[in-house]
């Protein structure tokens, strides 16, 4: 077999291969999108053996912390767009995940709150995100988990200093609002809502 052909025990050849050959100065955005990728797929195929929709992950991690927030507040702490929230939790409505009710105090303001089959599937799927976690940090010594923590919060302070500064900051996309979104617990599906797993 030639090493450009996929091995059962090297399922991304290329991928990998690029990376370890990679110059030292190969953009990090790069580096830091195909490791974002990696857990992003590796979440997807685990969420799939519970029927439950990658884009639906932020939203229930969101309300597993804070339940009955407005759309507004949801979409805010996800880090997308209005009508995006709204189109996923009209699917996730149909699916029996949630409910949208008006409180009797404030009838103009609709909040989520998850039903009993919404917050079950807590303990489903964040052992699911545990996992990969784990897996992605396997072998990798405490130290240097350490220090990619704080190198990429650093990254991220940057980048939301250079939003700053240059007057780019757009509040749906901004580095900040994905920092917090991330701090949130939303964003990183490896992380646990409690932040035990690094």
């Amino acid at each position: 077999m030639s090493k450009s052909e996929k091995s059962p025990r090297d399922p991304m050849p290329g991928t990998l291969r690029h990376w370890r050959e990679a110059l030292p100065e190969e953009r990090m955005a790069h580096l830091v999108k195909d490791t974002a990728r990696g857990f992003s797929r590796s979440l997807q195929v685990r969420l799939r053996e519970h029927a439950v929709q990658y884009g639906h992950w932020t939203f229930l991690r969101i309300l597993w912390q804070t339940d009955g927030l407005t759309q507004r507040q949801l979409s805010e702490q996800a880090g997308v767009a209005e009508p995006t929230t709204f189109s996923a939790l009209k699917t996730m409505e149909s699916l029996g995940y949630l409910t949208r009710q008006k409180l009797p105090d404030n009838r103009k303001q609709v909040r989520i709150f998850l039903t009993p089959k919404g917050a079950s599937l807590r303990s489903l799927l964040v052992p699911k995100a545990v996992d990969v976690n784990r897996i992605a940090l396997a072998g990798i010594s405490t130290e240097d988990i350490a220090a990619t923590r704080r190198t990429l919060l650093a990254m991220i302070e940057n980048l939301t200093g250079d939003e700053v500064a240059t007057g780019r900051s757009d509040d749906a996309t901004s580095t900040s609002r994905a920092s917090r979104a991330s701090d949130n617990g939303a964003d990183w599906p490896g992380d646990t809502l409690n932040g035990d797993a690094s």
